[in-house]
């Protein structure tokens, strides 16, 4: 199987986060970045269907020079090569929208599957910093591709691919696709292997292809969404007095802590 996996290079999540003078976006003086988590789970997919049916898993991100980071360590846990398509700064990619970054991604897709078509194309299902969730889904309609989202779980079948899909509340769906086929990864199903030192090792003399962002984006494209401003959240604390009996508060605490808190 060949298969694609984008990932992308987000804050980490512990990060201290101010909004910078433009107020459009964070000041990166002094954060930390780290893979996307649900990311990291699609390459964690790629990478033992590989180990179970042969073939190759090759990297696609999108980011500045420090993406390339990000990029070695996918490389180092086994995918085979990468490309990166590279920003200029810090501002260039900034200026696109989900559908903007689904369309650069396309195009490198395209430049890549031109002598061999990829098998499966792997996203994760929102990245930690924007949250959208859209990427991946707008990536299978500009291919033309198949799609599901929220995979848990992913069968190399005789005829193409079986996936488990997570609902709400509990429930579960299983589906069957045909090959090539788009999928975004939910977190948490698997457990996430490190980089080995021989990874680490083997990672350095492996293939990162740079393709820039002026080389795939097309100039007429404009961004259908325009970010006007990012603020923090508004942090505010009140206090709830539950009334009645020992069980009616108790009762009542729970209500809260079930539908409004999402606790428990």
């Amino acid at each position: 199987m060949k298969i694609i996996v984008a990932i992308k290079q987000v804050p980490e999540r512990d990060a201290r986060i101010r909004i910078d003078s433009t107020q459009k976006w964070i000041d990166l003086q002094d954060v930390e970045f780290a893979m996307n988590e649900s990311d990291a789970y699609a390459l964690e997919e790629a990478l033992q269907l590989k180990e179970a049916h042969g073939g190759e898993v090759v990297v696609l991100s999108a980011g500045p020079e420090r993406a390339g980071k990000t990029i070695r360590e996918a490389l180092a846990k086994g995918a085979d090569r990468a490309i990166h398509i590279q920003s200029s700064d810090e501002t260039e990619l900034a200026a696109y929208d989900a559908l903007g970054v689904a369309r650069l991604l396309a195009a490198a897709i395209r430049n890549e599957t031109q002598d061999e078509e990829a098998d499966l194309i792997l996203t994760g299902l929102q990245s930690d910093d924007l949250g959208l969730g859209q990427t991946g889904v707008i990536l299978a309609e500009l291919l033309g591709l198949p799609h599901a989202s929220l995979i848990l779980k992913i069968e190399k079948t005789p005829t193409g691919l079986k996936v488990l899909r997570e609902l709400e509340d509990g429930w579960f769906q299983h589906l069957e696709l045909p090959t090539p086929a788009v999928l975004t990864i939910q977190s948490g199903n698997t457990k996430l292997r490190y980089a080995t030192l021989m990874g680490i090792k083997k990672a350095k003399t492996k293939e990162v292809r740079i393709v820039s962002v002026a080389d795939l984006a097309a100039k007429s494209e404009k961004p259908v969404v325009d970010l006007q401003a990012v603020k923090l959240p508004h942090k505010q604390r009140t206090t709830q007095l539950l009334g009645g009996t020992p069980a009616e508060a108790a009762e009542a605490l729970v209500e809260k802590l079930q539908f409004e808190v999402r606790a428990i």
